[in-house]
């Protein structure tokens, strides 16, 4: 099936940053098969869907490295508890159950949809039925089961959550929109033990490790008075620098680390959740040091509890804030290069960099279409700029994902948004009743 989307402002984000002012480009089945000017478009146009961009401006499909899509549920939980994690996030998390993930999980990918990312990076608990869902919402994702040293809603012990993500590994590998991960919760969450088991897991089957790394105060506490070393060179010591590792935050790195990760080899990368971190009052991660040194980089929400929004509008909006007032710079981190990250760092760091992340002939059709007819998206000088700083989550007007409109006039064109929020809703009961009673403690 070929697909016609005309007259685009097309930003490519390849290695030129190409861009087409009075674009089109062409989708076969799932990849792009042409791109350019509209006075180069020749091309028969029977049997053809046609898509009028209207002047919008058409780039890669954002990239979310880094969230927990079954936390929907636990969104304006608690957000300015000081100690929300062991009050309400932990002591939640045991009455969670598979079907509430699900139904969480559907909702959250809806939202991504809808405010234009193509391609996520998840760690939660019961992570079978998340790749299901991404079967379902037609959705490309990352899915890494939790591992952590304490009893889970979905395993007794570590030990079992890392059996069953070699058995997950094994079922979920080579699928065209699931890529299995292993993702033990944090370097002060697990033991060495069962660390070094994830290592030889992830060797063994080429499988990415996802973990928070460098987030908390007093996980670097923790490890300096149990190891005497700071997290990244506890991880290096175990191997972990030799896996392809995806480490969440990395707020609190030394320049030192960021020598060790830039040694890796370009194996590991940092997602950067940057209104997780502020909300949350841990602090501005160095990721001008990590970029300067050729350490990978990309943005991520972190889950809707924490950053409460799955859209990378505001991640871009708020890095740009965040990291020039930091820096004491009004030129750091131009829009251009914040949209790189959004979509070109987070495809790098998931391996995806040949399949993702850049308009190209030959990768996969995974687009957004940010249109610019609404009243915040008038005049632009610099479409960059109008993504970064003008545009939000509602001017997305089309998505597609591995070739097929998934998003169609702001709305799912698969699936209803009330049908998946009732669903959502339906389960949470049991849910709700023990935020009640960790209230009332």
């Amino acid at each position: 099936m070929l697909t016609l989307i005309k007259n685009a402002y097309i930003l490519t984000m390849d290695d030129q940053f190409t861009e087409y002012e009075h674009g089109f480009l062409l989708i076969e089945d799932s990849q792009i098969k042409a791109i350019g000017e509209m006075s180069q478009l020749s091309i028969d146009f029977k049997d053809i869907n046609i898509v009028d961009a209207e002047g919008g401006l058409l780039l890669p499909g954002f990239v979310n490295l880094h969230t927990h899509l079954g936390m929907i549920p636990f969104r304006s939980l608690g957000d300015d508890t000081p100690d929300r994690l062991r009050r309400f996030l932990f002591p939640l998390e045991q009455v969670v159950t598979e079907k509430l993930v699900a139904a969480s999980s559907e909702y959250a990918m809806a939202e991504l949809m809808l405010s234009g990312t193509t391609t996520f990076s998840d760690m939660y608990y019961f992570e079978e039925t998340v790749a299901k869902s991404c079967e379902k919402m037609k959705m490309r994702g990352f899915v890494g089961q939790t591992i952590i040293d304490m009893p889970t809603c979905d395993y007794e012990t570590p030990e079992k959550a890392i059996e069953g993500s070699r058995l997950f590994i094994e079922e979920w590998k080579n699928h065209e929109l699931v890529t299995p991960m292993i993702a033990p919760h944090a370097t002060n969450t697990n033991t060495v033990e069962d660390f070094k088991s994830i290592v030889t897991l992830s060797l063994e089957t080429g499988a990415p490790i996802m973990m928070h790394v460098s987030e908390m105060d007093y996980e670097l506490t923790e490890i300096k008075e149990a190891y005497n070393q700071s997290p990244v060179e506890f991880l290096n010591e175990l191997g972990f620098l030799d896996c392809h590792l995806i480490m969440a935050h990395g707020i609190l790195l030394s320049e030192k680390e960021i020598e060790l990760l830039s040694s890796a080899n370009g194996l590991v990368s940092v997602a950067h959740c940057i209104g997780a971190n502020t909300k949350s009052a841990k602090g501005v991660a160095p990721i001008k040091s990590l970029l300067e040194q050729g350490v990978c980089v990309g943005l991520g929400t972190d889950g809707p509890s924490s950053g409460n929004t799955l859209d990378m509008f505001t991640q871009m909006k708020l890095m740009a804030n965040f990291q020039k007032n930091h820096l004491k710079d009004r030129g750091a981190f131009p829009a251009k290069e914040i949209i790189y990250l959004a979509t070109r760092g987070g495809s790098e760091a998931l391996g995806l960099e040949n399949k993702i992340g850049s308009l190209e002939v030959g990768k996969q059709a995974d687009l957004t279409l940010v249109e610019t007819k609404s009243v915040n998206m008038f005049p632009i000088f610099d479409p960059y700029s109008a993504i970064v700083y003008s545009a939000n989550a509602s001017n997305v007007e089309s998505t597609w994902i591995n070739g097929e409109q998934v998003v169609s006039n702001h709305k799912l064109v698969r699936h209803n948004i009330k049908e998946l929020r009732y669903e959502l809703d339906s389960q949470m009961v049991i849910f709700r009743e023990e935020v009640k009673r960790i209230e009332n403690k």
